[in-house]
């Protein structure tokens, strides 16, 4: 068990008052990190932890994400409290939230529409963050297209390289770069995404209010937190139908989808391994079957 000291200290300080510990209970998590929820006689805090303090880079930018979606009042996250290192970890405090697997899914739908209602000037973020754990580029740019060619693809067809996954994946992808323009000719406004909208970052509070948590925020089209959302499946059709009342979406989707997903099928090829290789091809070569 960790030594807690340092992070109740952290914690006291950010609410103002002594926080004494009196119970670390071990939460189920996920791959990357340990998750803990920290208990006195009147509040708990949920941590997440990583026994490597070089990953406090790492939290800092899920902190300024969280708050960006916290900020923005469209739905609910768990508002960040802290984070930082102590010996070998690095730790988020966020507020705990009793979450439950029931999420109203038109509530989901409307506040989703709403969170991507909130623009900015550019594509991009303020600063690099991290999908899983791979450095997500957020470079601010003007350019859609330009964007996505380069900080997204294109990067994750760089780290495919160096994973050795070349040939085949490396020429149709290069050839799907070079014709990206016609996929992308539309200019969506910058809208806040989450940037990692699959289902096991999506949950209900007891009265089934959505809370969507760990995120890889940056600006851009919203379809690709919709498509992320058909990826991987856990959406019903009740949510599909909710944002579409508050915001439709543009002509030719269906094959954006298919262009933003690419990106997180590429990342879990770099991430787990060959499994993904036939998927990532796939979706390429349907893309470009689609090229004029």
């Amino acid at each position: 068990m960790p030594d807690w000291t340092q992070i109740t200290e952290h914690i006291g300080a950010c609410i103002h008052e002594n926080f004494v510990l009196q119970r670390a209970d071990s939460l189920s998590g996920g791959c990357i990190n340990e998750a803990w929820c920290l208990i006195d006689d009147k509040r708990r805090f949920f941590v997440k932890l990583n026994s490597q303090n070089r990953q406090t880079a790492m939290f800092s930018a899920e902190f300024a994400g969280l708050l960006a979606l916290y900020e923005s009042g469209a739905i609910r996250v768990p508002k960040p409290l802290c984070y930082g290192a102590t010996g070998d970890a690095s730790y988020l405090v966020t507020e705990y939230l009793p979450l439950a697997a029931h999420v109203n899914q038109r509530m989901l739908g409307r506040q989703l529409a709403e969170l991507h209602r909130h623009n900015a000037t550019h594509y991009g973020w303020e600063r690099a963050n991290t999908l899983g754990t791979t450095p997500q580029l957020n470079t601010p740019a003007s350019d859609w297209s330009a964007f996505w060619r380069e900080h997204r693809l294109g990067y994750q067809l760089q780290l495919a390289a160096r994973n050795g996954y070349d040939g085949t994946l490396q020429k149709r992808g290069g050839q799907l770069l070079s014709v990206l323009d016609q996929f992308l000719s539309h200019r969506p406004p910058a809208s806040l995404l989450h940037g990692d909208l699959w289902s096991g970052n999506v949950a209900g509070l007891p009265d089934g209010t959505p809370v969507i948590f760990d995120p890889a925020v940056y600006y851009g089209d919203r379809e690709c937190d919709l498509a992320m959302t058909e990826l991987f499946g856990g959406f019903g059709k009740d949510f599909y139908a909710a944002y579409r009342e508050h915001w439709p979406l543009d002509d030719g989707y269906g094959l954006r989808r298919d262009l933003y997903n690419l990106y997180h099928v590429l990342n879990h090829l770099n991430l787990f391994g060959g499994g993904y290789l036939r998927q990532a091809q796939h979706l390429i070569d349907r893309l470009l079957a689609e090229a004029h």
